[in-house]
């Protein structure tokens, strides 16, 4: 009887995995659609990637009498660059579209790789400006979005907040923008990930709790882009009274 049931669930896990699969292809195709209507120099600059690598290897393969062996490897090759040739012009067209847009940072952060810990809108203000806090192997980074002249003061508060509980914790800030000395959203996460690794995976651990503490001491902070309207200065000078 156990053996029928290990036998079924077996199989409706290849099934779960195999219609996964196919929603992830599905995903993947109506993706290159798109982005070939709006992109007219996808498909030429995928097929001259495939075409050149594989006309490369055969050429190569000419040297040494093994054109036939090279060719394969040619063609893998080819495909490979298309890929990364397609994945890299979507992923741009994807943040040019979001760039200048309420929360785009934000987005950017969620989508970070590697063992991140984001906190969207620590701070923020009623026209849209946020700053959000992310603990990684560097230590803090605060990373602001909005009218840079309003951002600075926010940014300031929230260095100051933090630094009372987290020690000698290297504590970063990044503006979002296209101005001298912001970061364009889409080298958001290229900036963070070129930051130098300051603490360990256990003071991350560390840092992240007195964060915790120190948050459910004050107001809760709402999670991603601030509503309009929402009373975030109030917020604040209630937390800084605490």
């Amino acid at each position: 009887m156990a053996g029928k049931q290990d036998k079924a669930a077996a199989k409706e896990a290849a099934k779960a995995r195999r219609a996964e699969s196919r929603a992830k292809r599905g995903q993947i195709f109506e993706a290159f659609k798109m982005q070939r209507r709006e992109d007219k120099a996808l498909v030429p600059l995928m097929l001259l990637a495939l075409l050149g690598a594989t006309a490369a290897a055969f050429l190569l393969g000419l040297i040494w009498d093994m054109h036939w062996v090279f060719l394969p490897m040619g063609i893998a090759v080819g495909a490979l660059l298309a890929i990364v040739i397609f994945g890299r012009r979507v992923q741009r067209n994807v943040f040019a579209k979001a760039d200048g847009q309420p929360g785009a940072a934000a987005w950017a952060l969620d989508n970070l790789r590697g063992k991140w810990r984001v906190t969207q809108a620590v701070a923020g203000t009623t026209s849209g400006d946020m700053v959000h806090r992310v603990i990684g192997r560097p230590g803090i980074v605060l990373v602001a979005e909005g009218a840079p002249h309003r951002v600075k003061g926010l940014i300031a508060q929230e260095k100051k907040r933090v630094a009372r509980v987290i020690g000698e914790t290297p504590i970063y800030d990044v503006i979002v923008g296209h101005e001298e000395g912001q970061v364009p959203l889409r080298k958001l996460q290229g900036h963070l990930m070129k930051l130098p690794r300051n603490i360990s995976t256990a003071q991350v651990d560390t840092v992240e709790n007195r964060l915790t503490a120190l948050a459910s001491r004050g107001a809760a902070m709402p999670k991603g882009p601030v509503p309009q309207g929402a009373k975030m200065r109030n917020i604040q000078r209630a937390m800084r009274r605490r």
